[in-house]
Parts: C-alpha cells; structure tokens; sequence
C-alpha cells in the first residue's frame, strides 16, 4: 500500500483503481472487515470525500472487488480449458497455468472471497456459482476429447477439488517442486500421459526447467 501513497499529490482524489487496489490489499492481508472507507482514507492520507467520486458506497466498492475475482478467476480458468490443443493432456496444461501464472489466476485472492463468502449468504451463492461454471467448464473440455459425460464429470472434479484445497489449505510447495509432479497429475487426471513435448512447450512459455 505504500507504493500507492507515492502518486498521491494535493488535491488528488485517488482513482477507482487506486481505492480498489488498496481495498484488495486490506482483502488480502486482514479480511473483509478491514474494508472500511475511513481506515483506508486515514492510511491512504488523501481525503474521505475522495472515495466517493468513484464509489456510491463501502457495498459498491465491495462488489467491485467480487467483480475483480469474477474477472480475474473464473473468466480466465474458463478461457484456459478453450485455448487450442491436440491432446487432452496439453489441455490439461493449459489449464495448469492458472495455478503458475498470478497474471492468469490469484490464489490469494480466491482463498479471500471463500473466506469472505462463508459469513454472507449473498456471496456464498456467488462462489457456488462460480464453483459450478468452472467445473462445467473443465468437464466440458474432457468431452471435447471424447470422455463419456460421467467420466467428464468426475474427472473435472477430481482436477478442481485437489486445486481448490491446494489454495484452502495455503499449501507452502515450492514452484519448481510443485511443478516436478504436474506431469504425473495430468496422468492421473487424463489417464494419459503428457509427451516430452507437450512438458517442454509448458515450461518454456513460463520460463522454467524441470527438476531432475
């Protein structure tokens, strides 16, 4: 948050952005009820007043914010299981860079909104939503590979249950290790496993090498 207060200039009243990303960070760090305008007004040193030119209230600033994670989460994981590929085990690690890529996928934020959902029905409902369309959407890439309907649908649960703890229980792998096991678990969750090839263009489009 201190990086924000170096744009701050007199006079300046913020932009939605800057009060939505200080309000993500306080999300973050301590939880929904750290999400407060005066607090943020007060650490951020720039006026009250200023939040509402750019939000009608505390609600709507926390909308924006749901708004952020269905953009940013949901969106972009049902986007990975379109991206072209020949195989259902590269389709599998299209979808795996959601889980290395922060740009693609924020794990810290999706831990917060479950963790928010859990103490406001209206939220609660909206995760579950968002449960289902990403789980829709991973089964119906293993039918676009020619799985039968139930076994789409177990395996596109099985791939999104081990994520969704990996993110509840804040699991402390390191990358590379974490990494080392992604072509075993596309064997488990395909039934096949991913060629050199398809393992190589994986690590080469973020950068890294497999452990040996």
């Amino acid at each position: 948050m201190a990086k924000r207060l170096e744009k701050k200039n007199k006079g300046w009243r913020g932009s939605r952005d800057f009060w939505l990303d200080a309000a993500y960070d306080l999300l973050i760090e301590s939880g929904v009820d750290a999400v407060k305008v005066m607090p943020m007004a007060k650490s951020l040193a720039i006026s009250r007043t200023s939040f509402y030119w750019h939000f009608e209230d505390r609600d709507a600033l926390l909308d924006a914010l749901v708004q952020r994670w269905k953009d940013k989460n949901t969106a972009n994981l049902i986007s990975q299981t379109k991206v072209y590929a020949e195989t259902i085990t590269e389709a599998l690690l299209n979808l795996f860079d959601c889980w290395i890529d922060p740009g693609l996928f924020d794990a810290p934020l999706d831990f917060a909104i479950r963790n928010w959902a859990q103490s406001t029905d209206k939220l609660k409902r909206i995760n579950e939503q968002s449960d289902r369309e990403r789980i829709a959407a991973i089964r119906t890439m293993f039918l676009r590979f020619g799985y039968d309907p139930e076994q789409a649908e177990t395996r596109a649960l099985t791939v999104y249950y081990t994520q969704v703890g990996y993110i509840s229980m804040m699991v402390d792998e390191h990358l590379l290790q974490r990494i080392s096991k992604m072509p075993a678990y596309v064997a488990i969750y395909s039934g096949q496993s991913p060629t050199q090839s398809e393992i190589s263009r994986f690590l080469a489009r973020h950068k890294l090498q497999m452990q040996r």
